[in-house]
């Protein structure tokens, strides 16, 4: 059998660095194509190095040069800028594009890889935020599949398996809570961008991280739920689970669920997105339930965690909303990072975007990409 051509889009964060890791189990199975970064030169000089792609694009266009008086002696072909991003996906050679570039900026490309026939392993939770309506109707269109590799939607995915034509009752999304499980509002009031980066279960970049502890990285998995699994929000629930074994779970018109478990790793969701149907051996860390005797479960807090709140809230509004969340959460979500607004102005802030952003009901592709700008430079208004 021939090898399957990967290209992995945001190699250097994360969720690539984990794939390639992934990937270097089964040299059999996967020859890397591509790989991409947004401004981590030095990290990616040193993947290509290792794995010796055809192809690397370095979104930042000043660190061009670095990368290329490197890697042009081993015959690795360098781009730089956006468009190479969203051009290096049509690659002839590509089979299944992994997604694992963080925010709004995983759209295009994974718009250009459908219209390339390419199947998309999405680790992008914000292309179908932004968007879902037009990515997934196209998908149809072109006959390509999408694996979802957040643990939660793969956990629902592998639920699913074999159950495709019995009916969905209810979507269960878990929730670790994040650090800030159980606080009041008036304790959140005062917490510092180091409290909020200290994730009690998984290790993730430092948006995802700070998504996690507003329950904004739920809410964006709750909208990117209904797209993939084609189920309205009122057949979503979110239900807090500390322990993060369960990563979610289907219950289905018989009344019984379906779960899928695991101890807290992004590796076994992006081999089974990367080799679905199947289910090589793997060399990954084993769960036991003698370690973990008590999984418990608790309802989420809506109203001090606005964000999740409001993810609701635009799945039922529908039109561009979503779109304008996301915007404006990537806007809010820095200036917390960057000490320019408190956590509780997270939620806050997006709601009045929301708010004061105009209402587009059936926006087009150019739409979702002029609400994105409009809604970014209103958030940064708010947050200056």
């Amino acid at each position: 059998m021939s090898k399957k051509g990967i290209a992995i889009l945001g190699s250097t964060g994360s969720i690539g660095t984990q794939a390639l890791e992934v990937i270097e189990q089964f040299p059999d199975k996967f020859e890397l194509i591509a790989l991409t970064a947004n401004r981590n030169a030095d990290l990616l000089i040193e993947q290509a190095l290792k794995y010796k792609p055809n192809t690397v694009v370095i979104v930042d266009e000043s660190q061009y040069n670095k990368v290329k008086n490197v890697l042009w002696e081993h015959d690795i072909k360098v781009y730089s800028g956006e468009d190479s991003l969203n051009q290096v996906v049509e690659m002839t050679e590509i089979e299944t594009v992994l997604t694992a570039t963080v925010g709004y900026s995983g759209l295009l490309p994974t718009i250009n890889a459908i219209n390339a026939g390419k199947n998309i392993a999405l680790a992008n939770k914000e292309t179908l935020v932004v968007a879902g309506d037009i990515v997934t109707k196209l998908a149809q269109q072109k006959g390509v599949n999408i694996y979802p590799v957040d643990s939660e939607h793969s956990a629902i995915f592998q639920c699913l398996a074999g159950n495709f034509d019995n009916k969905i009752e209810k979507l269960i999304l878990t929730a670790s809570g994040g650090p800030f499980r159980g606080k009041t509002h008036e304790e959140l009031k005062s917490v510092t961008r180091e409290q909020a980066l200290k994730h009690p279960n998984w290790e993730m970049g430092a948006k995802i991280t700070i998504d996690s502890a507003s329950l904004m990285n739920k809410g964006l998995e709750v909208i990117e739920a209904k797209w993939l699994f084609g189920i309205p929000a009122d057949k979503i629930e979110v239900v807090v689970h500390p322990q993060s074994i369960i990563h979610s779970a289907v219950q289905f018109e018989d009344s019984s669920i379906l779960a899928q478990m695991g101890i807290p790793s992004m590796k076994v969701p992006i081999q089974y997105a990367l080799t679905y149907p199947e289910r090589p051996k793997s060399n990954f860390d084993r769960f036991s339930f003698f370690d973990y005797p008590n999984l418990t479960f608790e309802k989420p807090d809506i109203e001090t965690f606005k964000n999740l709140k409001l993810a609701f809230e635009v799945l039922d509004m529908g039109g561009n909303s979503a779109c304008v969340l996301n915007a404006a959460n990537e806007i809010t979500n820095k200036a917390f990072l960057d000490g320019k607004i408190s956590f509780l102005e997270i939620g806050e802030i997006n709601e009045k975007t929301i708010e004061k952003t105009e209402f587009i009901a059936k926006p087009t592709l150019e739409d979702y990409i002029e609400t994105n700008k409009l809604a970014r430079k209103l958030a940064e208004d708010f947050c200056n």
